[in-house]
Protein backbone atom coordinates (compact mmCIF):
# COMPACT_ATOMS: atom_id res chain seq x y z
CA UNK A 1 0.00 0.00 0.00
CA UNK A 2 0.92 3.70 -0.14
CA UNK A 3 3.32 5.49 2.19
CA UNK A 4 0.97 8.49 2.41
CA UNK A 5 -0.27 9.35 5.88
CA UNK A 6 -3.91 10.32 6.37
CA UNK A 7 -2.87 13.97 6.72
CA UNK A 8 -0.79 13.80 3.53
CA UNK A 9 -3.71 12.19 1.73
CA UNK A 10 -5.99 15.08 2.64
CA UNK A 11 -3.35 17.62 1.61
CA UNK A 12 -2.77 15.83 -1.67
CA UNK A 13 -6.47 15.89 -2.54
CA UNK A 14 -6.62 19.60 -1.81
CA UNK A 15 -3.50 20.34 -3.88
CA UNK A 16 -4.72 18.33 -6.86
CA UNK A 17 -8.31 19.59 -6.85
CA UNK A 18 -7.68 22.20 -9.60
CA UNK A 19 -6.54 19.36 -11.90
CA UNK A 20 -10.05 17.93 -11.80
CA UNK A 21 -11.32 20.76 -13.97
CA UNK A 22 -12.33 19.81 -17.53
CA UNK A 23 -10.04 20.64 -20.44
CA UNK A 24 -11.03 21.40 -24.00
CA UNK A 25 -8.75 22.61 -26.79
CA UNK A 26 -7.77 21.71 -30.33
CA UNK A 27 -10.74 19.36 -30.65
CA UNK A 28 -9.79 17.40 -27.53
CA UNK A 29 -12.27 17.36 -24.64
CA UNK A 30 -11.23 15.81 -21.32
CA UNK A 31 -13.09 15.41 -18.03
CA UNK A 32 -9.95 16.35 -16.07
CA UNK A 33 -6.26 17.18 -16.47
CA UNK A 34 -4.83 13.71 -15.82
CA UNK A 35 -3.42 11.55 -18.60
CA UNK A 36 -1.90 8.10 -18.82
CA UNK A 37 1.57 8.31 -20.36
CA UNK A 38 2.44 5.84 -23.12
CA UNK A 39 4.21 2.76 -21.72
CA UNK A 40 5.31 -0.23 -23.78
CA UNK A 41 3.67 -3.38 -22.40
CA UNK A 42 4.39 -6.03 -25.08
CA UNK A 43 1.14 -7.83 -24.29
CA UNK A 44 -0.30 -7.95 -27.84
CA UNK A 45 0.46 -11.37 -29.40
CA UNK A 46 1.26 -11.04 -33.11
CA UNK A 47 0.78 -7.29 -32.75
CA UNK A 48 -2.96 -7.50 -32.08
CA UNK A 49 -4.40 -5.93 -28.90
CA UNK A 50 -6.68 -8.44 -27.20
CA UNK A 51 -8.53 -8.97 -23.92
CA UNK A 52 -5.54 -8.05 -21.76
CA UNK A 53 -5.26 -4.67 -23.49
CA UNK A 54 -9.00 -4.04 -23.19
CA UNK A 55 -8.92 -4.75 -19.44
CA UNK A 56 -5.72 -2.72 -18.96
CA UNK A 57 -7.02 0.45 -20.57
CA UNK A 58 -10.54 0.07 -19.20
CA UNK A 59 -9.18 -0.13 -15.64
CA UNK A 60 -7.23 3.12 -16.00
CA UNK A 61 -10.25 4.88 -17.50
CA UNK A 62 -12.49 3.57 -14.71
CA UNK A 63 -9.92 4.78 -12.18
CA UNK A 64 -10.51 8.41 -13.07
CA UNK A 65 -7.86 9.28 -15.66
CA UNK A 66 -9.18 11.73 -18.26
CA UNK A 67 -6.93 10.93 -21.25
CA UNK A 68 -5.25 7.65 -22.11
CA UNK A 69 -2.28 7.70 -24.47
CA UNK A 70 -1.70 4.15 -25.62
CA UNK A 71 1.59 2.37 -25.56
CA UNK A 72 3.64 2.91 -28.70
CA UNK A 73 1.92 1.33 -31.71
CA UNK A 74 3.98 0.69 -34.81
CA UNK A 75 3.36 1.83 -38.36
CA UNK A 76 3.43 -0.49 -41.37
CA UNK A 77 7.16 -0.48 -42.17
CA UNK A 78 8.50 -3.92 -41.10
CA UNK A 79 11.51 -2.16 -39.54
CA UNK A 80 9.30 -0.10 -37.23
CA UNK A 81 8.98 -2.71 -34.46
CA UNK A 82 11.42 -4.54 -32.22
CA UNK A 83 8.92 -7.12 -30.95
CA UNK A 84 6.00 -9.07 -32.37
CA UNK A 85 4.18 -8.41 -29.08
CA UNK A 86 4.13 -4.66 -29.62
CA UNK A 87 0.74 -3.67 -31.06
CA UNK A 88 0.48 -2.70 -34.71
CA UNK A 89 -1.52 0.23 -35.98
CA UNK A 90 -2.45 -1.16 -39.36
CA UNK A 91 -4.39 -4.15 -40.62
CA UNK A 92 -7.90 -5.43 -40.00
CA UNK A 93 -7.08 -7.64 -37.00
CA UNK A 94 -5.34 -4.85 -35.14
CA UNK A 95 -8.15 -2.50 -36.07
CA UNK A 96 -10.76 -4.81 -34.56
CA UNK A 97 -8.72 -5.03 -31.35
CA UNK A 98 -8.25 -1.28 -31.09
CA UNK A 99 -11.93 -0.57 -31.72
CA UNK A 100 -12.77 -2.76 -28.74
CA UNK A 101 -10.24 -0.89 -26.58
CA UNK A 102 -11.68 2.47 -27.65
CA UNK A 103 -15.24 1.37 -26.87
CA UNK A 104 -14.20 0.19 -23.40
CA UNK A 105 -12.41 3.44 -22.59
CA UNK A 106 -15.24 5.62 -23.88
CA UNK A 107 -17.75 3.63 -21.84
CA UNK A 108 -15.83 4.71 -18.72
CA UNK A 109 -15.97 8.38 -19.70
CA UNK A 110 -12.34 8.87 -20.76
CA UNK A 111 -10.71 9.88 -24.04
CA UNK A 112 -8.00 7.84 -25.78
CA UNK A 113 -5.38 8.52 -28.44
CA UNK A 114 -2.81 6.13 -29.92
CA UNK A 115 0.89 6.83 -29.97
CA UNK A 116 2.24 6.19 -33.48
CA UNK A 117 5.79 4.90 -33.43
CA UNK A 118 8.77 3.85 -35.52
CA UNK A 119 11.65 2.34 -33.51
CA UNK A 120 14.38 3.40 -35.92
CA UNK A 121 17.86 2.35 -34.83
CA UNK A 122 16.67 1.44 -31.33
CA UNK A 123 15.14 -1.65 -32.90
CA UNK A 124 18.68 -3.00 -32.67
CA UNK A 125 20.56 -5.67 -34.60
CA UNK A 126 18.53 -8.69 -33.48
CA UNK A 127 14.85 -7.75 -33.29
CA UNK A 128 12.17 -10.31 -32.56
CA UNK A 129 9.91 -8.76 -35.21
CA UNK A 130 10.99 -9.27 -38.84
CA UNK A 131 14.57 -10.23 -37.90
CA UNK A 132 15.49 -10.49 -41.59
CA UNK A 133 14.82 -6.77 -42.11
CA UNK A 134 17.67 -4.40 -41.17
CA UNK A 135 16.95 -1.56 -38.77
CA UNK A 136 16.73 1.86 -40.41
CA UNK A 137 17.87 5.28 -39.29
CA UNK A 138 19.03 8.61 -40.73
CA UNK A 139 22.69 7.60 -40.99
CA UNK A 140 22.98 3.91 -40.18
CA UNK A 141 24.49 4.49 -36.73
CA UNK A 142 23.22 3.76 -33.23
CA UNK A 143 22.96 6.24 -30.36
CA UNK A 144 26.65 5.74 -29.58
CA UNK A 145 27.66 6.44 -33.17
CA UNK A 146 28.52 2.83 -34.04
CA UNK A 147 27.38 1.38 -37.39
CA UNK A 148 24.03 -0.43 -37.16
CA UNK A 149 21.45 -1.26 -39.79
CA UNK A 150 20.91 0.82 -42.90
CA UNK A 151 20.81 4.50 -43.73
CA UNK A 152 17.40 5.45 -45.06
CA UNK A 153 17.15 6.38 -48.72
CA UNK A 154 14.90 9.24 -49.76
CA UNK A 155 12.50 6.67 -51.18
CA UNK A 156 12.52 4.89 -47.82
CA UNK A 157 11.80 8.16 -46.05
CA UNK A 158 8.86 8.83 -48.37
CA UNK A 159 7.49 5.37 -47.64
CA UNK A 160 7.66 5.85 -43.87
CA UNK A 161 5.96 9.24 -44.12
CA UNK A 162 3.15 7.50 -45.99
CA UNK A 163 3.02 4.83 -43.26
CA UNK A 164 2.51 7.47 -40.57
CA UNK A 165 -0.24 9.08 -42.65
CA UNK A 166 -1.94 5.72 -43.10
CA UNK A 167 -1.96 5.02 -39.36
CA UNK A 168 -3.17 8.54 -38.63
CA UNK A 169 -6.15 8.08 -40.91
CA UNK A 170 -6.90 4.77 -39.19
CA UNK A 171 -6.84 6.45 -35.77
CA UNK A 172 -9.71 8.63 -36.90
CA UNK A 173 -11.49 5.74 -38.63
CA UNK A 174 -11.22 3.47 -35.58
CA UNK A 175 -12.83 6.01 -33.27
CA UNK A 176 -9.90 7.49 -31.36
CA UNK A 177 -10.06 11.05 -30.03
CA UNK A 178 -6.81 12.17 -31.63
CA UNK A 179 -3.29 10.79 -32.01
CA UNK A 180 0.24 11.25 -30.74
CA UNK A 181 3.44 11.07 -32.79
CA UNK A 182 6.40 9.58 -30.91
CA UNK A 183 9.22 12.00 -31.60
CA UNK A 184 11.13 11.33 -28.38
CA UNK A 185 13.69 9.07 -26.68
CA UNK A 186 16.01 8.32 -29.58
CA UNK A 187 13.43 6.73 -31.88
CA UNK A 188 13.23 7.49 -35.59
CA UNK A 189 11.70 10.97 -35.58
CA UNK A 190 14.08 12.00 -32.80
CA UNK A 191 17.06 10.48 -34.62
CA UNK A 192 16.63 12.97 -37.44
CA UNK A 193 16.56 15.85 -34.97
CA UNK A 194 19.60 14.85 -32.88
CA UNK A 195 23.07 15.54 -34.24
CA UNK A 196 24.35 12.34 -32.65
CA UNK A 197 22.37 10.19 -35.08
CA UNK A 198 21.90 12.46 -38.09
CA UNK A 199 25.05 12.84 -40.19
CA UNK A 200 23.31 13.32 -43.50
CA UNK A 201 24.22 16.09 -45.92
CA UNK A 202 21.07 16.00 -48.04
CA UNK A 203 17.76 17.83 -47.49
CA UNK A 204 17.21 15.69 -44.37
CA UNK A 205 20.65 16.39 -42.95
CA UNK A 206 21.47 17.81 -39.56
CA UNK A 207 21.47 21.35 -40.94
CA UNK A 208 17.83 20.72 -41.92
CA UNK A 209 17.05 18.48 -38.97
CA UNK A 210 13.37 19.42 -38.82
CA UNK A 211 12.58 18.44 -42.41
CA UNK A 212 11.59 14.82 -41.75
CA UNK A 213 9.43 15.36 -38.63
CA UNK A 214 7.75 18.36 -40.27
CA UNK A 215 6.96 16.32 -43.39
CA UNK A 216 5.52 13.57 -41.18
CA UNK A 217 3.31 16.08 -39.36
CA UNK A 218 2.13 17.63 -42.63
CA UNK A 219 1.24 14.21 -44.05
CA UNK A 220 -0.57 13.24 -40.85
CA UNK A 221 -2.52 16.51 -40.81
CA UNK A 222 -3.51 16.02 -44.45
CA UNK A 223 -4.66 12.48 -43.63
CA UNK A 224 -6.91 13.43 -40.69
CA UNK A 225 -8.02 16.90 -41.78
CA UNK A 226 -8.74 19.83 -39.47
CA UNK A 227 -10.24 19.38 -36.03
CA UNK A 228 -8.59 16.05 -35.21
CA UNK A 229 -6.02 16.58 -32.43
CA UNK A 230 -2.37 15.84 -33.23
CA UNK A 231 -0.02 15.58 -30.25
CA UNK A 232 3.78 15.55 -30.63
CA UNK A 233 5.94 13.95 -27.96
CA UNK A 234 9.60 14.93 -27.81
CA UNK A 235 12.46 14.77 -25.35
CA UNK A 236 15.97 15.96 -24.78
CA UNK A 237 17.18 12.66 -23.26
CA UNK A 238 17.81 9.33 -24.97
CA UNK A 239 18.35 5.90 -23.36
CA UNK A 240 21.87 5.87 -21.99
CA UNK A 241 22.28 9.53 -22.98
CA UNK A 242 20.42 11.37 -20.26
CA UNK A 243 22.45 14.53 -20.75
CA UNK A 244 21.70 14.69 -24.48
CA UNK A 245 20.25 17.93 -25.81
CA UNK A 246 18.44 18.67 -29.04
CA UNK A 247 18.17 22.30 -27.93
CA UNK A 248 20.31 24.27 -25.49
CA UNK A 249 18.55 27.62 -25.29
CA UNK A 250 14.97 28.91 -25.35
CA UNK A 251 15.64 30.34 -28.81
CA UNK A 252 16.67 26.92 -30.11
CA UNK A 253 13.60 25.38 -28.50
CA UNK A 254 11.39 27.91 -30.26
CA UNK A 255 13.13 27.04 -33.54
CA UNK A 256 12.29 23.39 -32.93
CA UNK A 257 8.67 23.95 -31.92
CA UNK A 258 7.52 26.56 -34.41
CA UNK A 259 7.79 24.50 -37.62
CA UNK A 260 6.02 21.57 -35.98
CA UNK A 261 3.22 23.81 -34.73
CA UNK A 262 2.85 25.43 -38.13
CA UNK A 263 2.81 22.02 -39.83
CA UNK A 264 -0.18 20.88 -37.80
CA UNK A 265 0.78 19.92 -34.23
CA UNK A 266 -1.96 20.99 -31.81
CA UNK A 267 -0.54 19.78 -28.48
CA UNK A 268 3.04 19.24 -27.31
CA UNK A 269 4.09 16.49 -24.90
CA UNK A 270 7.66 17.20 -23.72
CA UNK A 271 8.95 14.09 -21.99
CA UNK A 272 11.15 14.66 -18.96
CA UNK A 273 12.30 12.43 -16.13
CA UNK A 274 11.69 15.14 -13.50
CA UNK A 275 8.77 17.50 -14.11
CA UNK A 276 10.04 19.93 -11.44
CA UNK A 277 13.56 20.41 -12.83
CA UNK A 278 14.42 23.77 -14.50
CA UNK A 279 15.30 23.26 -18.15
CA UNK A 280 17.80 26.00 -18.96
CA UNK A 281 20.58 27.36 -16.77
CA UNK A 282 20.80 31.13 -16.58
CA UNK A 283 17.13 31.45 -17.49
CA UNK A 284 13.84 31.42 -15.54
CA UNK A 285 14.62 28.94 -12.78
CA UNK A 286 10.95 28.12 -12.26
CA UNK A 287 10.30 26.76 -15.74
CA UNK A 288 10.75 23.13 -16.66
CA UNK A 289 10.63 22.00 -20.27
CA UNK A 290 6.82 21.96 -20.29
CA UNK A 291 6.69 25.52 -18.95
CA UNK A 292 9.03 26.74 -21.65
CA UNK A 293 6.97 25.04 -24.38
CA UNK A 294 3.84 26.73 -23.06
CA UNK A 295 5.57 30.11 -22.83
CA UNK A 296 7.03 29.95 -26.34
CA UNK A 297 4.06 28.53 -28.25
CA UNK A 298 0.91 29.14 -26.24
CA UNK A 299 -0.18 25.68 -27.39
CA UNK A 300 -1.68 23.13 -24.99
CA UNK A 301 1.04 21.16 -23.17
CA UNK A 302 1.11 17.74 -21.52
CA UNK A 303 3.76 17.56 -18.80
CA UNK A 304 5.27 14.35 -17.41
CA UNK A 305 8.09 13.19 -15.18
CA UNK A 306 8.05 10.89 -12.14
CA UNK A 307 4.65 11.98 -10.80
CA UNK A 308 3.29 9.91 -7.90
CA UNK A 309 6.31 7.62 -7.52
CA UNK A 310 9.37 7.58 -5.26
CA UNK A 311 12.05 7.03 -7.91
CA UNK A 312 12.72 8.96 -11.10
CA UNK A 313 12.41 7.10 -14.37
CA UNK A 314 15.39 4.86 -15.17
CA UNK A 315 17.32 5.75 -12.04
CA UNK A 316 18.08 2.16 -10.94
CA UNK A 317 15.84 2.63 -7.92
CA UNK A 318 17.58 5.66 -6.44
CA UNK A 319 15.00 7.39 -4.20
CA UNK A 320 13.99 10.99 -4.79
CA UNK A 321 14.97 13.44 -2.07
CA UNK A 322 11.57 15.04 -1.55
CA UNK A 323 8.37 13.28 -0.54
CA UNK A 324 5.65 12.54 -3.04
CA UNK A 325 3.29 14.86 -1.18
CA UNK A 326 5.80 17.72 -1.47
CA UNK A 327 6.37 17.07 -5.18
CA UNK A 328 2.62 16.96 -5.81
CA UNK A 329 2.33 20.38 -4.17
CA UNK A 330 5.04 21.63 -6.55
CA UNK A 331 3.03 20.13 -9.40
CA UNK A 332 -0.03 22.05 -8.27
CA UNK A 333 2.03 25.26 -8.18
CA UNK A 334 3.22 24.63 -11.75
CA UNK A 335 -0.36 24.12 -12.89
CA UNK A 336 -1.49 27.26 -11.09
CA UNK A 337 1.24 29.23 -12.92
CA UNK A 338 -0.01 27.88 -16.23
CA UNK A 339 3.11 25.82 -17.01
CA UNK A 340 1.05 22.95 -18.42
CA UNK A 341 -2.53 21.96 -19.20
CA UNK A 342 -2.50 18.19 -18.61
CA UNK A 343 -0.21 16.03 -16.45
CA UNK A 344 0.69 12.50 -17.53
CA UNK A 345 1.39 9.65 -15.12
CA UNK A 346 3.17 6.46 -16.09
CA UNK A 347 4.44 4.03 -13.48
CA UNK A 348 1.99 5.32 -10.86
CA UNK A 349 -0.90 4.05 -13.00
CA UNK A 350 0.81 0.70 -13.53
CA UNK A 351 0.94 0.34 -9.77
CA UNK A 352 -2.66 1.44 -9.30
CA UNK A 353 -5.05 2.15 -12.21
CA UNK A 354 -7.27 4.04 -9.73
CA UNK A 355 -4.46 6.41 -8.70
CA UNK A 356 -6.33 9.49 -9.90
CA UNK A 357 -9.57 8.68 -8.08
CA UNK A 358 -7.71 7.84 -4.88
CA UNK A 359 -5.25 10.75 -4.92
CA UNK A 360 -7.91 13.36 -5.66
CA UNK A 361 -10.55 11.77 -3.42
CA UNK A 362 -8.66 11.97 -0.14
CA UNK A 363 -7.74 8.28 -0.28
CA UNK A 364 -4.08 8.48 -1.22
CA UNK A 365 -3.20 6.17 1.66
CA UNK A 366 -5.08 3.43 -0.27
CA UNK A 367 -2.90 3.78 -3.38
CA UNK A 368 -1.03 0.63 -4.36
CA UNK A 369 2.53 1.76 -5.05
CA UNK A 370 4.44 0.88 -8.20
CA UNK A 371 7.28 -1.49 -7.31
CA UNK A 372 8.70 -2.50 -10.70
Amino acid sequence: MSAYSAAEAAGTAEALAPLLTPFSAAGLSLRNRFAMAPMTMQRSPDGVPGPWSVDHYRAVAAGGTGLLITEGTVVRDPASSVSSRIPRFHGEQSGAGWRTVVEAVHAEGAAIIPQLWHNGVLRGASPDSHPDVPSKSPSGVDLDGAPLGEELTTAGIDSIIADFAESAALAKQWGFDGLELHGAHGYLLDEFVWSGTNRRTDRYGSAARMTFPVEVVKAVRAAVGPGFPVVYRFSQWKPGHYDARIVRTPAELEGFLRPLHEAGVDVFHPSTRRHWQPEFTGEDARLGLAGWVKKLTGAPVIAVGSVGVDTEFRSDGAPLADSRAHRLRLLAEQFDRGDFDVIALGRALLGDPAWVAKATGGRAQEIVDYTG
